[in-house]
């Protein structure tokens, strides 16, 4: 089995520190408010559940810096960690948006409707 194969609460830490490039961080500090992003992505998505209004903007925000901090595949494989399955298909939609998943990688998931509407009007 590869290191960090399946992430686990006890290597999620590890992995994220072997893959974060931040070139500008000077203290761990500008590291957990890196990590940070993925809890303000989960609330930004537990307000869509319970108010209906999405904050596509400011989703696709954090997920563009943890990409540009971990990598694509770094931060996408902690995105799918981190993030509740029941959120999974408006974070695939937003990520094949960014066009850092293809439509073909992770296909039982499916793309959100009213996601891909709102991203189209952006």
């Amino acid at each position: 089995m590869k290191l960090f194969e399946t992430l686990t609460e006890d290597t999620f830490l590890l992995y994220a520190a072997n893959n974060y490039n931040n070139k500008q961080c000077t203290e761990a500090e500008e590291f957990y408010d890196d990590l940070n992003r993925f809890k303000y992505i989960k609330r930004l998505l537990s307000r869509y559940d319970d108010t209906g209004e999405l904050q596509e903007r400011l989703i696709l925000n954090h997920i563009v810096v943890i990409c540009n901090v971990f990598s694509i595949e770094a931060g996408t494989k902690m995105l799918w960690y981190k993030v509740k399955k029941q959120h999974w298909p408006i974070i695939k939609t937003m990520l094949v948006y960014l066009n850092y998943v293809n439509d073909n990688e992770k296909i039982e998931i499916p793309l959100n409707p009213l996601v891909v509407e709102r991203l189209r009007h952006l």
